[in-house]
């Protein structure tokens, strides 16, 4: 006992100094590794609300307020004239207007004789109206030289009519039907230009000789006779 006490043994006490010192930093880094797991480990022993503002980023300020909005005066007429008659006002005003009135223009010069209202520029003793009236009338619109009518606005002007000869051979043959003329009915009424469109050719020359002799009023436009160009139909019936 008192040998394991001095300092000076001689190196014949036997320790286990070795073994100690590695148990003890064993423990040291078994410590240190369960301090640095357990937070990781149990996770909701942590303070969230710390952990939070260091990992999240802060909210950005409020926007500025609105202005505030302006405020409308509103300014009250009180009218100083009531069903046409000027009232007394109820309070003096502190600014008086002045009210300058337009300058009226001056009064055209007219002739000498002239009527009120006339337009300048006019004869003396001449009446309201009158230059407007004495314009010159419109352009004479030209009377076309010839026109072309139904057969029955023809019908209507005609006054002489003649009735063809059935001819002997078409009688015999029993030939009927119609014969198309196309005819100009001149200025004075009288057949021009005749001449056959459609018909059977033994009727053609008997409807061409009777309606030579037709006689029609004249087709009048603008109050002058024209001359028109038709269409004439000429039956043969048995």
């Amino acid at each position: 006992m008192f040998e394991d006490s001095l300092m000076e043994s001689g190196g014949r006490i036997k320790t286990n100094q070795k073994w100690t010192g590695l148990i003890s930093t064993l423990l040291q880094l078994v410590l240190v590794l369960i301090l640095v797991l357990l937070p990781l480990i149990f996770t909701e022993a942590l303070p969230k609300g710390q952990l939070t503002t260091w990992l999240v980023a802060p909210p950005p300020p409020p926007p500025p307020p609105p202005p505030a909005a302006p405020q409308i005066q509103h300014v009250q007429k009180v009218s100083e004239i009531i069903d046409g008659s000027l009232r007394t006002p109820s309070k003096i005003p502190k600014k008086v207007q002045m009210i300058k009135e337009e300058e009226a223009p001056a009064p055209s010069s007219g002739v000498m004789g002239g009527v009120v209202g006339g337009v300048p520029g006019g004869s003396a003793g001449g009446v309201i109206g009158g230059i407007i009236g004495s314009a010159a009338p419109p352009p004479k619109v030209a009377t076309p030289q010839k026109l072309k009518v139904s057969s029955g606005v023809a019908e209507g002007l005609k006054v002489h009519d003649v009735t063809p000869t059935y001819p002997q051979m078409a009688r015999i043959a029993h030939i009927t039907g119609d014969v198309m003329l196309q005819a100009t009915i001149s200025k004075t009424g009288a057949i021009e230009n005749l001449r056959a469109v459609q018909g059977h050719p033994i009727l053609i020359q008997a409807a061409l000789d009777a309606v030579r002799q037709w006689k029609y009023k004249p087709y009048i436009l603008n109050g002058e006779p024209v001359e028109v160009e038709t269409t004439i139909k000429v039956q043969f019936h048995m």
